[in-house]
């Protein structure tokens, strides 16, 4: 048996008070009638308390824990010294008094003891002559690296008198007889120290030992209090989730309530107190305060309320922690702690306000009494900036809704005619209440820090600040720049380069817009939209009229040029209904069992016998639909049977959690466990394939288990030349662009406008005219590598981030604005110039060209890009001097479009030309990234340009223009039948820098329009990417749903949706992941494959009744059969073979593909019969790479990545040689599905000379070949059907993207 309960509630319990001598002196000082002149006592540690009360090697209650301070060698020695002190610490087994024992007293290494008897009397220890009520204060106590311990301090008072105590703990308060037989009175302390900061459980726990304190005499009150401390020992900390512990204590039944998640704070304490002794407005400049980082000090009459409110505002700020000093509670000999230099947040009593005022320094002093707010007297006592309007906004509309009055809310209820009953719906309510408020704070905190996201590098670990302020409000701006330099900060911005997945992530994600979603697909620069600015215009009409049209550089000092970048990014989160309201959570009990005596060995084994069976009750009597529930129990009766020394039973409880929730798996108490098993443990162990894999598991990730990299970089401009490697990582660090080959061409024209731009000096340039090639030599010898300096790069992103804040600034009037799609935004605007339409400016969006005209504001359609037939540069006379002129032929209009632009002739005329270019591949593969990377191409064309300000820089730019080039020189068409048949692309590896293939597609069904039902009822595209990712997309709107669920680190090579909830994930380490498709978490794991999972399958319902089956095969042909709704394993057997790729259920068998042959067993695994090729077929394939049968048709269409041919074989007569279906041009075949009538196969091709991903489309009634897709740039990997409405193919790495096919 283990001797203290891992996760236990009891770290040490102290009793605290006067020592016998002082108080005998007070005694007789008050006999005399004058208490007044009683001094303040000297508190004293006089008992302390610490697990293990018991051990196994006890027999008997008499000799209980002799030494109970020797724990492990992971405690300190704590001495008291008795020429400093009168007195000294007791062992926890020694009731008698007259003798203090000194001994060493093994105390947990992060209590001070010396330290604590101030804390616990932080006012001073005093006699009073009459009997006074019971206080309560809370602790706070923070180790050197930063891990807290929480103390919850209870004071009661005692008689002096001695040998007199009060009967049956009855106070008579006011009495002049109680104080006359009894008094005077001494306080006495006991605190309980834990690791858990359950104030209110603590506190409850508490008042129970006080009330028997009450009737026990001075001899008997350190046996009270080691049997309290050794009953709190016993009792576990509830796992996080929806289990609730609850404890019986006469007279009351305590509740535990666990932390969300194990990420999540435990919550036990009233979070709405700071809003009864501050207003909203108030609570949010402490908000800022502590964001701000400040010296702050907090002051109340009640130490209760210091600890309270402090710790209340540590919940608001969740998952954002403090990172400074934390002391709630200074007694009066700690006042000069307020003196310390660095960020602090301690607390005092209201009676120490003038001194700490004179003392500290820039001090923020809060009065919790009177809800005040101020500085110190000395220092600078510089402002507080305010919190961001918008978000401010939203909180003070929220919070004024909130009910914080229990009485109020309740009135109209029944009166408890139970203690029980009258404490259950005050806890109710007041979780509910809290909820809320940590909902209302959250939506707070990411309100505030939304945008960062914007500004995050998360490759390279880069958050650009200065960025990032320039997009904030005049008014908002001091306020980011301080809490931009905080620690708290910085924290969260490791959190977020981690891609942590916290409660700000979940809230961020959920209160997403659709039109966030969808500029999360798009790689080129942010722009406001037409809708955005919609939006901006009706919340805020005052500013309308006040903004001018287009500027040609921003006004950086203009306070409404900052506000509306702000406020059209915040607009959509900024408004209340776009919290997402979760519903409360379910939430469940578990009655503890008594223990008779928690001091006897037999009575604590009993317990956790008792435990044990309880929890197993509770196991057997849940549904496994409920699987979160079952996992606390498994994860307390676990720990139960740890303590019984039941080791191996232990292990099969923490095993079963990978089956349940894997989220709260103690991997750090299962390696405990395992190393203290003795060897014929372990041999019985490892004999069980589950904890053999458990127990290899933990050893690997122990091993495994290095330091992650939380480094966080602010963009700096570099100081050296660069070579072409780190130009590529200097651009991708400052987030102007990811693309490799992008990037290349930018450092390509980079180099060569530095080139022309010193050519008038000594530098020499070389021109290949028939190749995209030029070399140059800048001040060094011909041959060397081409560089980039210094100088050049910080010009290039000088202008780039001009303009990009020069585009924020675009104002667009309503009679413009209404010619325009909602999800457009404008890019570039012109100068003022003269057409052949009026004079105005020219804009561009991603769809078209359109004129701004001058004087009375309007709009004048130029082209779309699309149709665009012609674009030239040209000149015309004007007054003996000849003006550049663009000229623009649309197929829609009849007239040419001219435009006298002058100098930005040349430049306007490369932009519109690669934008048409870019237009047309967009359309004509239906891929909008097309696009997108046209206009990142035109504005890094238009930054070059700007950077270098020669005429030649033109020639510069135009190594930019890739799809213009692509137009001229390539001229590939694509197909007709397959432009007529996709419908859509997108990019899954979206945000990264290299593609990733797609390895596996599912399709979970529901409403593939947008318009049918709700969004949380569409149809959702679930693609596995070849780095263990999980990419989810709307299969209505074609938006991310989820970014990315790393689901492992490994291939994924399968997936199957199960009952609208669940998505099953097999890989290549082994291991089928369950993804949670509400929550969209993965949280559970099923660990019985010995090799790489390579395919899943479901059997139908045969009546309603009726219990699903899954099956999963692995490489080594193992096929395990699942029980759905349990998880558990129903049946396996193995396929005689050496490899085994994949299988599938027909007719009630499995169909099995185990190399070059295919063979059809029962679902008992007894082999059936066999198909494979004949000898001199056989020659030619290596493996079979997929199947598919054919039901109705009873055929077996085989495929081969060796051979471009299909074998096709009727079932009734499989012993005949198949019939073959040849693929023209097709160079191997890896993966293909029956949708509808036809079968779509996907391979590697030849089109146009070149090695491609292409899709066959056979007619199965004719066996011939009805189209001949031309896919992807790569071989197509996988394929997935959408209600036989659409047909979905993944690629290989070199493209990385998913094409929609329309089904006919």
């Amino acid at each position: 048996m283990a001797d203290i309960l891992p996760l236990g509630l009891l770290e040490i319990c102290v009793v605290v008070g006067a020592s016998k001598e002082r108080l005998k002196e007070a005694y007789q000082v008050a006999q005399n009638g004058d208490t007044a002149k009683v001094p303040s006592l000297e508190p004293e540690v006089l008992s302390v308390f610490l697990p293990p009360f018991v051990t196994k090697e006890d027999n008997t209650s008499v000799h209980v824990n002799q030494n109970a301070f020797n724990r492990n060698q992971t405690r300190h020695s704590f001495k008291t010294n008795k020429k400093d002190k009168p007195s000294s610490i007791t062992a926890s087994t020694n009731t008698d008094h007259k003798e203090p024992v000194t001994e060493d007293a093994s105390v947990p290494k992060d209590i001070d003891l010396l330290g604590l008897p101030q804390l616990c009397f932080p006012g001073g220890l005093y006699i009073s002559r009459e009997l006074q009520e019971d206080h309560f204060h809370f602790l706070v106590l923070t180790d050197v690296i930063g891990n807290r311990t929480y103390g919850i301090v209870a004071q009661c008072y005692r008689s002096l008198k001695e040998g007199y105590y009060l009967p049956n703990g009855q106070l008579s308060w006011n009495s002049s007889q109680t104080a006359k037989v009894y008094g005077p009175y001494a306080p006495v302390a006991v605190c309980v120290i834990s690791k858990f900061p359950y104030y209110n459980a603590f506190k409850d726990f508490l008042s129970c030992l006080l009330l028997q304190l009450k009737s026990c005499k001075d001899f008997d009150l350190d046996d009270q209090v080691k049997k309290f401390a050794a009953r709190l020992s016993l009792i576990p900390c509830p796992p996080p989730g929806p289990l609730h512990l609850v404890i019986h204590m006469k007279p009351l039944e305590i509740m535990l309530p666990p932390r969300e998640d194990l990420g999540s704070p435990i919550v036990d304490l009233d979070l709405h107190l700071p809003f009864l002794c501050f207003k909203p407005e108030q609570v949010l400049q402490i908000i800022t305060c502590i964001l701000t980082e400040q010296r702050i000090v907090l002051f109340s009459s009640d130490w209760a309320l210091l600890t309270i409110v402090a710790e209340c505002f540590m919940l608001y700020l969740h998952p954002l922690q403090w990172q400074h000093t934390f002391v709630p509670i200074l007694s009066s000999q700690m006042l000069d702690f307020v003196m310390a230099p660095t960020s602090f947040l301690m607390g005092c009593h209201i009676d120490h306000f003038r001194e700490v005022d004179e003392k500290g320094e820039d001090l923020v002093l809060i009065n919790i009494d009177s809800g005040e707010i101020g500085f110190s007297e000395s220092g600078t006592g510089a402002e507080i900036p305010d919190v961001p309007s918008d978000a401010a906004v939203v909180f003070l509309s929220r919070i004024e809704s909130l009910p914080m009055h229990y009485d109020l809310e309740k009135s109209h209820l029944s009166s408890s005619t139970t203690l029980a009953d009258a404490r259950m719906r005050r806890i109710v309510w007041q979780q509910h209440l809290n909820w809320e408020i940590q909902q209302i704070t959250l939506q707070l905190i990411v309100n505030i820090f939304r945008d960062v996201l914007d500004h995050l590098n998360y490759e390279y670990r880069v958050f650009n600040s200065e960025e990032f302020i320039k997009t904030r409000s005049q008014k908002d701006q001091p306020f980011y720049r301080k809490v931009l330099e905080s620690y708290i900060f910085h924290s969260f911005l490791k959190a977020r380069l981690s891609k942590r997945m916290d409660a700000f992530s979940r809230m961020e994600m959920n209160t997403q817009s659709e039109m966030q979603r969808m500029k999360q697909m798009l790689d080129s620069p942010r722009r406001p939209t037409m809708e955005e600015m919609i939006a901006w215009k009706q919340i805020r009409p005052d500013l309308r009229s006040s903004r001018r049209m287009v500027r040609s550089l921003p006004n950086l000092h203009d306070d409404r040029i900052q506000e509306f970048r702000f406020k059209q990014l915040s607009l959509r989160k900024s408004q209340p209904e776009t919290v997402v309201r979760l519903p409360s959570k379910s939430v469940y009990t578990f009655l503890l069992p008594e223990v008779h005596s928690a001091l006897n060995y037999r009575s604590i084994q009993l317990y956790y016998a008792e435990f044990v069976s309880l929890l197993s009750k509770s196991v057997s009597s849940i549904p496994p639909e409920n699987s979160g529930l079952l996992a606390r129990y498994y994860y307390l009766r676990g720990l139960m049977y740890m303590m019984q020394g039941k080791r191996l039973e232990a292990l099969f409880d923490f095993q079963h959690l990978y089956k349940t929730d894997v989220g709260i798996f103690p991997a750090d108490l299962v390696k405990k466990v395992v190393d203290s098993m003795t060897s014929e443990e372990r041999f019985n162990a490892e004999r069980k394939p589950e904890l053999k894999r458990l127990i290899s598991q933990v050893k690997e990730d122990h091993i495994a288990g290095t330091k992650i990299d939380d480094h966080v970089k602010n963009f700096v401009l570099p100081q050296k030349h660069m070579h072409l490697e780190d130009f590529v990582k200097r651009i991708q660090e400052s987030g102007i662009v990811k693309d490799i080959q992008t990037i290349h061409r930018l450092f390509e024209a980079l180099t060569v406008g530095r080139s022309e731009c010193d050519c008038q000096g000594t530098d020499i340039q070389h021109s290949d005219p028939d190749s995209n090639s030029v070399f140059y030599v800048s001040h060094q010898q011909s041959g060397q590598q081409k560089q980039i300096d210094p100088e050049t790069f910080k010009g290039f992103y000088t202008y780039w981030k001009k303009t990009e804040e020069q585009a924020q600034d675009v104002d667009l009037p309503p009679e413009v604005i209404e010619h325009l799609d909602k999800n457009e935004s404008v890019y570039k605007v012109s100068s003022p110039v003269k057409t052949n339409y009026e004079v105005g400016r020219i804009a561009m969006t991603q769809k078209r060209l359109f004129l701004l005209t001058e004087g009375r504001p309007g709009y004048k359609d130029i082209a779309k890009f699309r149709d665009i037939e012609d674009v030239k540069a040209t000149s015309v006379n004007i007054l003996f001097l000849r003006i550049p002129t663009l000229q623009i032929k649309s197929i829609s209009k009849k007239d040419v479009f001219e435009a006298n632009l002058k100098s930005e002739c040349d430049l306007w005329h490369q932009i519109v030309k690669e934008m048409w270019a870019g237009r047309k591949m967009s359309d004509d593969h239906k891929d909008p990234q097309y696009i997108q990377q046209a206009l990142t191409n035109v504005l890094l064309m238009d930054a070059v340009v700007g950077c270098f300000q020669s005429p030649k820089a033109i020639y510069a730019a135009t190594k930019l223009s890739y799809f213009d080039r692509m137009k001229n020189e390539v001229q590939e068409i694509v197909p007709k039948t397959t432009a007529e048949t996709l419908k859509h692309k997108i990019n899954p590896s979206f945000g990264q820098t290299i593609p990733q293939a797609v390895d596996v597609l599912l399709c979970t069904p529901g409403y593939l329009n947008a318009s049918e039902k709700d969004e949380g009822a569409h149809s959702k595209l679930w693609c596995g990417l070849r780095d263990g990712k999980v990419v989810v997309f709307d299969a209505a709107t074609w938006s991310f749903v989820q970014h990315s669920i790393q689901v492992s680190s490994s291939k994924l090579n399968c997936m199957l949706g199960i009952e609208q909830t669940q998505v099953w994930v097999g890989s290549q380490d082994f291991v089928i992941y369950i993804i949670n498709t509400c929550s969209m978490s993965c949280n559970k794991q099923l660990t019985d494959h010995r090799s790489e999972v390579m395919d899943l399958t479901i059997d139908e319902k045969t009546s309603k009744n009726s219990q699903r089956q899954a099956y999963s095969c692995s490489l080594d042909g193992t096929v395990i059969i699942w029980d759905v709704s349990t998880l558990k394993v129903k049946h396996h057997f193995q396929v005689p073979c050496k490899k085994m790729s994949s299988f599938k259920l027909y007719n009630n068998m499995l169909w099995c593909c185990t190399g070059d042959s295919l063979v059809e067993v029962r679902r008992n695994g007894i082999p059936c019969r066999t198909v494979k090729l004949s000898d001199n077929l056989k020659d030619s394939i290596s493996t079979f790479s997929c199947f598919l049968l054919v039901s109705g048709k009873d055929q077996l269409w085989v495929a081969s990545a060796d051979k471009a041919e299909l074998y096709i074989w009727n079932l009734k007569s499989h012993t005949l040689p198949p019939q073959k279906l040849s693929l023209q041009d097709c160079h191997g075949i890896h993966c293909m599905i029956k949708v509808k009538s036809q079968v779509w196969v996907g391979c590697t091709g030849i089109s146009q000379g070149k090695l491609k991903g292409k899709i066959y489309v056979v007619d199965m009634e004719k066996y011939s070949v009805e189209k001949e897709l031309v896919a992807h740039l790569d071989t197509v990997t996988s394929l997935c059907s959408a209600e036989d409405r659409y047909v979905l193919s993944g690629s290989g790495k070199e493209d990385g993207k998913i094409a929609i096919w329309k089904v006919e």
